[in-house]
């Protein structure tokens, strides 16, 4: 593991076109090696996009883990590149939406594109935020993982053992909570609501938390550009009449806007995991 962040933290110093064509390469070993993930990812997307060909829905799969390496890879200018050298690389599109809301509670919606933590250290650099963390088994990725989210000194992060009370608490205070609500948690707390025409088994904190925390929604999707472009960090108008009375409906346009998103760029969604695990009572597994 210490070899693989030494090789990564070395990765950072190069250009970033030539660390994408290093992470395509790679992409494409995975693809080749990687078939238990792979597989996942085919029938996710067959579920998904079943106007698709075959072929057409194995190039997705390619582009998608090509999209996956680079993300990976590119963790190192998140973790050691300069503020000069990530603000060039990361930038906005949108922020007035965000900004016209500034000091209120707010609520990023921020679903799992391969960008996803791009986005949330080029957020953290200009305002302060809070999130939550999961606990690694291994310590010395639990530690580097927190030094990186919060080396900007603007991060407060909440490990999901804390509980939700504490994130509420700072919502309140006006601080905009980074919240990755749409993957599959399992059956507690969720509703079965349609993904892509597929029922799936979401989580109903989106609609809850705001509602308690008195937050609006806005959503934040981060893009991974071609080449050395860098990224790009949109930000989306406010939801009206969110949240409603009706959870379930709150959670339903919640993934619907999701699907809209994945539409504009399917490859760089995370099709490596089973978000359709969990099934309805008597509905045959997936997987």
């Amino acid at each position: 593991m210490r070899l693989a962040v030494f090789l990564l933290w070395l990765m950072h110093f190069l250009p970033l076109s030539l660390q994408a064509r290093i992470g395509n390469g790679l992409g494409w070993v995975l693809y080749k090696l990687a078939r238990s993930r792979t597989r996942v990812a085919r029938i996710n997307l067959k579920l998904c996009f079943p106007e698709l060909s075959d072929a057409a829905r194995e190039r997705l799969v390619l582009k998608h883990v090509q999209a996956f390496m680079r993300g990976a890879l590119e963790h190192g200018l998140l973790w050691w590149a300069p503020r000069q050298r990530l603000e060039k690389l990361i930038r906005y599109e949108g922020l007035e939406h965000w900004l016209a809301l500034k000091d209120q509670p707010v609520i990023w919606l921020a679903p799992h594109f391969m960008g996803l933590d791009a986005g949330g250290t080029r957020i953290s650099m200009d305002c302060r935020v809070v999130s939550m963390y999961g606990q690694q088994k291994n310590p010395y990725v639990m530690q580097l993982l927190l030094r990186s989210r919060t080396r900007f000194g603007n991060a407060q992060l909440f490990s999901r053992q804390d509980g939700i009370k504490p994130v509420i608490k700072s919502i309140r205070s006006g601080l905009p909570f980074y919240y990755l609500p749409d993957q599959d948690f399992g059956a507690s707390d969720a509703v079965f609501v349609p993904f892509f025409g597929v029922p799936a088994a979401t989580v109903t904190g989106l609609s809850r938390l705001s509602k308690v925390a008195r937050a609006k929604v806005v959503p934040m999707i981060t893009r991974i550009l071609p080449g050395g472009e860098g990224y790009l960090v949109k930000f989306y108008p406010a939801w009206d009449n969110f949240p409603s009375d009706d959870v379930e409906a709150d959670t339903r346009r919640m993934n619907a806007f999701i699907e809209e998103r994945v539409r504009e760029m399917p490859e760089q969604y995370f099709w490596t995991h089973k978000r359709f695990k969990t099934r309805p009572p008597g509905a045959a597994g997936f997987y």
